[in-house]
């Protein structure tokens, strides 16, 4: 078992823990929406997703947000999945990122979709 994210605590009044394939994506959502310089030990850890949510909607935008989160999530979980597929949607002041990918351990496609808003 592996500490769920947000650390919390469960019903027993212990650390709250979740299954790998919850991890995973746990360590997806954190890639995402973490920005570089926030992690005092790995500065360049993240993706900067978060500062394109008020830049003004374009096809650039998307294009760049898409290729960002591409390389943030194949630069550090690389060894824990196969990135499939990004989609990376900005409406109004939302943004929905929607992953596609494979767990290297245990060959299971999976599908996450994470939303912000501002």
């Amino acid at each position: 078992m592996h500490l769920d994210f947000p650390c919390h605590f469960d019903h027993r009044g212990r650390t709250a823990e979740c299954s790998y394939e919850k991890h995973i994506r746990n360590l997806i959502e954190q890639v995402l929406f973490t920005s570089p310089g926030e992690r005092v030990n790995r500065p360049t850890f993240g993706s900067g997703l978060l500062q394109l949510l008020f830049k003004p909607n374009s096809d650039e935008l998307a294009a760049t947000t898409q290729f960002l989160v591409q390389s943030a999530l194949q630069q550090w979980l690389g060894n824990l999945i196969h990135l499939e597929g990004v989609l990376v949607e900005h409406q109004d002041s939302t943004l929905t990122v929607t992953v596609h990918y494979t767990i290297l351990r245990t060959q299971q496609q999976q599908t996450a979709q994470f939303s912000r808003g501002g």
